[in-house]
């Protein structure tokens, strides 16, 4: 059983040159952005029955791209890719991140079934189109900026707003694909508002809370270009006791340690 609690675990993200998971390790001292919980509830929550090729976007330490490899043993069975297609691509903007992250996927279990591009996914122009993208975005906007340039970079969507990510959606994703991602609650509607201009639909949201009986701090989201009544779920990190609720650990049983 896990037994954390969602500030001390994010905590020791935050502080860690490393985090050890249950089947690889992220490295993250040369990342602005630690692995965070965020990243964590993304790659374990996100439909892959879009398909192969999988694409992380803005993957940091690599720790979405790895999960989503390490879930790839159980799902996509009946899905293959092109020979010189590698089933799961990450890109980076950062060049430390990028570098880190091809370090972290050569030091895993899937070494040959994941590579790293460093580049902004705006110029991004791969040969095949995806079956299922993931990203967990920067999404602090209008808030205090911190001098360390590659940080604003990973948490501020100055870079990547809304509307460009829909669109690179409609360029880079198949057309029965799945995008999945994780944003702030507050900002959902906004969101939502983005991807419908782009004939992106919600089929799935899971809203997040610390705890059972707060208001939601993060939402989960599953996009499609076919508009369907979404499927709408909570999930809690803590119970009303305080330990890690049963829906918590059965999403991260396979991951955390």
């Amino acid at each position: 059983m896990i037994y954390v609690y969602f500030c001390t675990i994010t905590r020791a993200y935050m502080s860690n040159s490393w985090f050890q998971f249950k089947r690889f390790t992220v490295q993250q001292d040369h990342c602005a952005m630690k692995v965070g919980t965020d990243g964590v509830l993304l790659g374990a929550w996100a439909s892959l029955d879009g398909g192969l090729p999988i694409l992380d976007i803005g993957t940091g330490t690599g720790v979405v791209a790895l999960i989503a490899a390490q879930r790839l043993e159980t799902c996509c069975q009946g899905s293959s890719t092109a020979s010189n297609v590698k089933p799961v691509t990450a890109v980076e903007l950062d060049c430390e991140a990028a570098a880190q992250a091809s370090d972290n996927f050569s030091a895993s279990p899937w070494a040959e079934k994941i590579e790293c591009v460093c580049c902004d996914v705006k110029d991004f122009q791969p040969e095949n189109l995806f079956g299922t993208i993931l990203c967990n975005p920067p999404f602090f906007r209008n808030s205090l900026r911190c001098p360390d340039e590659a940080r604003n970079n990973a948490r501020h969507g100055d870079n990547l707003s809304f509307e460009e990510l829909a669109a690179c959606m409609n360029r880079l994703l198949k057309p029965d694909g799945l995008f999945s991602v994780v944003i702030p609650a507050d900002g959902m509607a906004a969101f939502i508002r983005a991807f419908a201009m782009n004939a992106l639909y919600p089929i799935r949201r899971t809203d997040v809370c610390t705890k059972a009986g707060k208001t939601p701090k993060r939402s989960l989201l599953t996009f499609s270009s076919k508009p369907a009544v979404c499927d709408c779920t909570v999930i809690s990190i803590l119970g009303t006791d305080g330990n890690p609720s049963s829906d918590y650990i059965e999403l991260v049983r396979d991951f955390y340690l």
